[in-house]
């Protein structure tokens, strides 16, 4: 290095110092005629502030960062909590649908059966009420010969007849 210097790290620096430092100690600026060695340094002196500075700036920026970076892990793993949660649940909530589904079919079904059967119990009472008619001005006890004639007369076969 120029003027006989070594490359040795200074304690409790940052790394970006450094090698910002060193950058500026390899291209010095050198004095131009017009100009003072005064003014030289003074001006790398403000430069070297701009750079510590702009680390500064960004070493905040980094550590903001960093703070954000681990409030969203940790948002991050909340919502990950919070989706496994909902996931038992939907899964819980699909087996409880198959499960009403199923017995929705069979309610259906039942329904169904249902009307059949109250269709067939109203068709029986219907033919119940047609054996039971009354008629009234005739006698209890009919002779066979007018029971045939009555018969004869409604329009009801022989063969229906309740035997004797």
């Amino acid at each position: 290095m120029p003027g006989g210097r070594s490359r040795s790290k200074p304690s409790g620096k940052p790394a970006q110092q450094l090698l910002f430092s060193e950058a500026l100690q390899l291209n010095k600026l050198t004095p131009s005629p017009a100009q003072s060695p005064d003014m030289a340094v003074t001006e790398q002196a403000t430069t070297m502030d701009c750079i510590l500075q702009e680390i500064t700036e960004v070493s905040r920026r980094l550590k903001g960062m960093e703070i954000a970076k681990t409030s969203l892990t940790s948002e991050t793993k909340s919502v990950s909590l919070d989706i496994a949660g909902f996931q038992s649940r939907v899964t819980g909530l699909e087996h409880r649908m198959v499960t009403v589904e199923d017995h929705v079919h069979m309610v259906l079904d039942k329904d169904q059966e249902l009307e059949f059967l109250c269709s067939k119990l109203i068709d029986l009472e219907d033919r119940s009420w047609r054996d039971n008619i009354c008629l009234f001005s005739f006698p209890l006890c009919l002779s066979t010969t007018d029971q045939n004639s009555l018969r004869t007369t409604i329009g009801v076969p022989e063969s229906t007849s309740p035997g004797p």
